[in-house]
């Protein structure tokens, strides 16, 4: 019989065979996919942003649901101790912008390579292509699983299924599902850090456009919900990019449809310094229509859409515009507005955000409170953050807790 079984081979359900290995001399970890790690593959467009090299009380403030469920696991297994499990496996890694972490090969394989070699070391026995239909509970307590017609039984269980995101690696909610069998909450899922979708056909005019250095600003009607500073991307169906993935994990269980983005273009003038700067290029191309004079302070793509928020003529040459048009011109370049009408779905989403609830769970363990030996980690729980490597930090150290309380047997009668 096996002491500990782990259903689901990604970031939170390696670590968990790790951890429970240190323990226990009979770990079996099922995957339904041909290998491990198939999100972590594609996570940091394939570089893996391993976890943050911040101290771990920046870590925790970048958690955005139920950070206080995480004090225990994140002081119990550290970024420090992420990043050293996978060098001494043979990986070196480097710090890069905002202490994202990354090997310094850029191939997130290696960091996969990382863990399974630090599981096989410790004679995890791994089953690919093994998919697990349900939970085998008993008075309370789950003793194995079943699969297909087979069953493995066991002192204990952890799911480390995922989410729902990136449905392409295999996360198909299979984790809620065991969890509302068990009698267990699990609240309401949604995408998120994951793209916007805008209303109106305009917005595909901008579509590859990448802006740097522009600060957004999300209302719900007049009340501002969110506010970043930094790069985004127009898209054929609306924005995406770092401040606008981050916008969806704080906003994106509402139902946003109707929200506005505002973008301020040129944070770094106020509108008195912007207008001098206007006119200066202005005074430089007298004799040159709007459409035409514009190209020092936009990309290209960009100048038709200014022009059209401004609600000006484009080819109106820039010596005749008023200072109230030159004023409109202003006012459109500090807040390029658009209407939200959704985010895109799960499977753009990087992250799930909702999940087993976290009342229900042994902060310490990982462990339901209602069904004994029944172990939850990672993505499947009610936990999400911002990025930058917070959210494999989450799967970390959540994974470790619930490896190391499944093998210590404190959960026994």
């Amino acid at each position: 019989m096996a002491k500990v079984i782990i259903i689901g081979g990604g970031a939170a359900g390696m670590i968990a065979a790790y951890s429970a290995a240190l323990t226990s001399k009979q770990v079996i970890l099922l995957e339904k996919n041909e290998k491990l790690g198939k999100k972590i593959f594609i996570t940091g467009k394939g570089r893996c942003n391993l976890t943050n090299a911040s101290d771990m009380n920046i870590v925790m403030e970048n958690v955005v649901s139920n950070k206080r469920f995480l004090f225990s696991a994140f002081k119990n297994f550290t970024n420090e101790d992420i990043m050293n499990l996978v060098e001494n496996n043979g990986t070196k890694l480097k710090i890069e912008r905002g202490n994202r972490v990354f090997p310094v090969s850029d191939h997130s394989s290696d960091i996969i390579k990382s863990l399974e070699n630090a599981i096989r070391d410790l004679h995890v026995d791994i089953r690919l292509n093994t998919k697990v239909d349900e939970l085998i509970i008993e008075n309370d307590r789950c003793i194995g699983v079943a699969i297909g017609k087979n069953k493995i039984m066991a002192d204990a269980v952890i799911v480390a299924t995922g989410g729902m995101s990136y449905q392409a690696t295999g996360s198909d909610g299979d984790g809620y599902r065991f969890a509302k069998e068990a009698g267990l909450s699990v609240s309401k899922l949604y995408p998120s850090l994951v793209p916007f979708n805008i209303e109106g056909e305009r917005i595909k005019a901008l579509q590859g456009l990448s802006l740097k250095n522009i600060h957004a600003y999300i209302y719900n009607d007049k009340k501002l919900v969110y506010d970043e500073f930094g790069e985004m991307l127009f898209t054929h169906f609306g924005v995406s990019g770092p401040v606008i993935i981050s916008a969806s994990a704080v906003i994106g269980n509402k139902n946003i449809r109707g929200y506005r983005l505002s973008i301020d273009l040129k944070p770094a003038l106020d509108e008195e310094k912007l207008d001098e700067r206007i006119l200066r290029d202005f005074a430089e191309q007298k004799n040159k229509s709007l459409k035409n004079s514009l190209n020092k302070l936009f990309p290209a793509k960009l100048i038709d859409e200014v022009i059209f928020q401004s609600k000006l003529d484009p080819d109106k040459k820039v010596n005749l515009l008023t200072k109230e048009e030159r004023h409109s011109l202003v006012h459109a370049t500090k807040n390029l507005e658009y209407v939200i009408s959704s985010t895109r779905g799960f499977n753009e989403a990087i992250i799930t955000k909702g999940g087993v609830e976290v009342s229900q769970i042994n902060p310490k363990t990982m462990e339901s409170k209602k069904i004994k030996g029944l172990f939850f980690a990672g993505e499947v729980l009610d936990l999400d953050a911002f990025t930058g490597g917070y959210n494999l930090q989450i799967a970390w150290s959540t994974g470790y807790a619930a490896g190391e309380g499944a093998g210590n047997e404190q959960y026994s009668d």
